[in-house]
């Protein structure tokens, strides 16, 4: 993990933890489908037969990945997430998932990261098309130390894996002692509404529980890191301390967290919590702006999404 709080970013901060895994373990491999990093920079210096630049060949980069881990390598493929998800998707699905092969995924530019490159670079639709191959956990860091921690969790993974980084650094949510082994971390406990969320996503939600706190709610912050394998006890063990659940994301509104939560709830004949889903309408993003911008035309902001739940907490039921 990375050896301070400092405020670094989150892509840095995982790679900065691989490349110290791989200097350790020359089975590690990294492939990459012509996409780099400052943080990577060191890697292939000083790492260079353990570090290569298949081209912009996302789908061959999954086949020779699947090859290298039945050779006995733990690989890495590193490429823009909606490319290493949807443009190799009968690729993962049968290389890496159907054999279970202990591959990580990273995935570049979780949600709207890449603002402004639009519709064939947001990654939107990511969680609910991984989500549905069997055997592949996902993960999607907030911060520095939980991304540090990732690339730990994904080395030491006997199956496959899909990591979900953001761009930036963002407030360090967590310590060092954090090991992140629940799936699912209670950031802000209440017992009105709790917000479950995941990605830089938390964040905002953090800064919408303190908005509710001024109105004379109790509300609580979840972060939900690692979206599958879903925690389905340690998750019911919190939603027993609330009266009511919001779910925030940075995804498509379907198949997403709020779609994981729904199902949760479902299985488990769960009636007297209503659940509110906050995230991207189920249209594709044609505008183009930053992130504050396409979260105001999806009623995604801080005072939109403040002021739905403090409406809807005042009813009863749904």
């Amino acid at each position: 993990m990375v050896s301070s709080l400092a405020n670094i970013d989150i892509r840095d901060a995982f790679f900065d933890s691989l490349y110290d895994i791989a200097k350790e373990d020359r089975n590690v491999v990294f492939l990459t489908a012509d996409m780099g990093a400052r943080s990577l920079d060191k890697f292939k210096a000083d790492l260079p037969g353990q570090y290569s630049n298949v081209g912009i060949a996302e789908q061959n980069m999954v086949s020779v990945a699947a090859g290298l881990s039945l050779s006995g390598k733990r690989v890495f493929i590193y490429a823009i997430a909606p490319f290493v998800t949807q443009r190799c998707y009968e690729q993962v699905k049968v290389d890496i998932s159907g054999m279970n092969l202990p591959v990580t995924i990273v995935g570049i530019g979780a949600g709207i990261s890449y603002t402004s490159d639009g519709l064939s670079h947001h990654a939107t639709q990511d969680v609910a098309v991984m989500r549905a191959l069997p055997n592949i956990a996902i993960y999607t860091p907030a911060d520095c130390q939980s991304a540090s921690m990732t690339a730990f969790l994904s080395y030491k993974s006997d199956g496959p894996t899909y990591v979900r980084l953001d761009k930036g650094a963002y407030p360090v949510l967590y310590g060092k002692q954090e090991r992140f082994t629940l799936g699912i971390a209670e950031l802000k406990k209440g017992k009105d509404v709790l917000i479950i969320s995941t990605g830089i996503m938390t964040h905002q939600a953090l800064t919408i529980c303190d908005e509710l706190t001024k109105r004379g709610m109790s509300p609580g912050v979840a972060d939900l890191y690692r979206i599958k394998p879903l925690n389905c006890q340690a998750v019911l063990d919190l939603l027993g301390s609330y009266s009511r659940i919001v779910t925030m994301e940075e995804h498509s509104i379907v198949g997403g967290i709020g779609s994981a939560i729904s199902e949760l709830l479902t299985d488990h004949g769960i009636c007297d919590k209503p659940l509110k889903r906050v995230a991207l309408d189920d249209a594709n993003c044609k505008g183009y702006g930053d992130r504050a911008w396409v979260h105001l035309q999806h009623g995604m902001d801080v005072n939109t999404v403040t002021q739905m739940i403090l409406q809807w907490s005042a009813t009863k039921g749904n």
